[in-house]
């Protein structure tokens, strides 16, 4: 959520940095809403310096024995008066706390402008796109002898945009997940989570999904109304949730593998080929809990991480910087990272990697102490690195051999049997 004190006192420069990223704040409403409610509290002091004035009187009365009855009917009344003063404040501070929590973070100074992803900025690309001398197959083409990715029979047994993985296929997927916990635990210096699938929509409310996506979220009929999350960051951002930290613990860095949950509404007709975008998939999410001082070297650092997974399997990739109208609801600044995809000739995001300054843990109340003993906001950072299964399809196109079969990167082998190949022909057996 943004700071209400410079919602208070710049309200037009915010309105103004918003409307790049395309959000009209509502200014005239916002503004009504905290006049009326520095009117309601003014009215209170100054009802408090009646029943002050009041007080001293009846005292004075009391103190030489005559009747006090009518002042202190009267300081009933005010006293009454000021309560529902109070009320009516704090009913104008809950509506502005709701238009509050639908707008989203105000970009910074570095973003990109534009309206679209056609803004985008790339920073960098790595690698080159592999030159095959054959024609190239899709990962569904390529896992479709044995049926080792099949959408028909998760289609069956659930619906649309889920999947169901076999054999040696599913065997890399997992692969996949525990060679990045790995490398971001032992490598990177992060700290392994196993965390819930089921929040609570406080939790969710904490890291901007709610209120405002709401439609993306699986909701389940518990009492609690318990959510399936739709990334770990949920959870991770929130294990500092209503904590102040010392200064001595930061940074703080969380890593977790999980599944995740998405809806994909108002995504109907995208991707609907292969396992491109599925209602549940895995992924290895990064979250980074900071200073506010080094937040943007934090966002550098996270962004390498994620990308060091994409160099380690000598894939093709691009860095892009998201433009304003392209940012997500609680990010102040993103790095997409765009994997090659043979199939399609095009790249295709695998992380998206943001730093969302105190948005996330001013909802929270997550807080250190600074070298001035202040309690102040830290930053929070996410980052994926990276999803399963974009990874999976990315490594499966761009190490496809001739004859159809996968040649395995060697960071890998130790996780796949020490196989170098996987989808070998004398492997390939039809199902009856």
């Amino acid at each position: 959520m943004i700071d209400l004190k410079l919602i208070r006192s710049q309200i037009e420069e915010i309105a103004s940095r918003l409307k790049a990223r395309g959000y009209l704040l509502d200014v005239a409403a916002i503004k009504s809403l905290e006049e009326k409610r520095r009117d309601c509290l003014k009215h209170c002091e100054a009802l408090q310096m009646q029943r002050n004035q009041l007080a001293r009187e009846i005292g004075v009365l009391k103190k030489s024995g005559q009747d006090a009855n009518d002042l202190l009917e009267k300081a009933q009344a005010i006293s009454e008066e000021t309560k529902q003063s109070e009320q009516t404040a704090k009913s104008y501070a809950i509506q502005l706390d709701e238009i509050l929590s639908y707008v989203p973070n105000i970009p910074h100074e570095s973003v990109p402008q534009g309206l679209s992803e056609a803004d985008n900025v790339v920073v960098r690309q790595w690698g080159k796109a592999p030159d095959f001398d054959f024609e190239v197959k899709d990962h569904e083409a390529l896992c479709q002898i044995n049926a080792q990715i099949d959408v028909e029979t998760a289609a069956r047994l659930s619906g649309s945009r889920f999947m169901v993985l076999k054999s040696e296929i599913s065997k890399l997927h997992r692969a996949l997940s525990q060679w990045m916990l790995d490398v971001h635990t032992e490598e990177h210096g992060y700290t392994e989570y196993n965390v819930p699938v089921l929040s609570k929509p406080s939790t969710l409310y904490g890291t901007g999904q709610l209120p405002k996506f709401r439609e993306d979220l699986f909701v389940t009929n518990d009492e609690r109304e318990l959510m399936l999350i739709p990334t770990a960051e949920v959870q991770l951002v929130n294990l500092v949730a209503d904590q102040i930290v010392a200064k001595e613990s930061l940074p703080m860095a969380f890593c977790s593998h999980s599944l995740c949950f998405r809806k994909e509404a108002g995504s109907y007709g995208k991707d609907t080929k292969g396992i491109f975008r599925m209602h549940q998939f895995e992924k290895v999410e990064l979250v980074r809990i900071v200073e506010p001082e080094s937040s943007y070297d934090e966002l550098e650092k996270i962004t390498q991480h994620a990308e060091n997974i994409l160099k380690k399997l000598n894939l093709h990739h691009q860095v892009v910087s998201l433009c304003t109208g392209d940012l997500g609801f609680a990010a102040t600044k993103t790095y997409e990272i765009e994997v090659w995809i043979p199939s399609q000739k095009a790249y295709r995001e695998i992380s998206s990697c943001s730093n969302t300054e105190a948005f996330q843990t001013r909802r929270i109340k997550a807080r250190f102490k600074n070298d001035k003993k202040q309690s102040v906001f830290m930053h929070a950072l996410n980052g994926s690195g990276v999803a399963v299964g974009r990874l999976l399809i990315a490594l499966l196109e761009n190490n496809q051999r001739p004859d159809g079969s996968i040649s395995i990167p060697t960071v890998l082998q130790p996780y796949m049997g020490n196989k170098e190949f996987i989808l070998q022909p004398k492997h390939r057996m039809t199902t009856t």
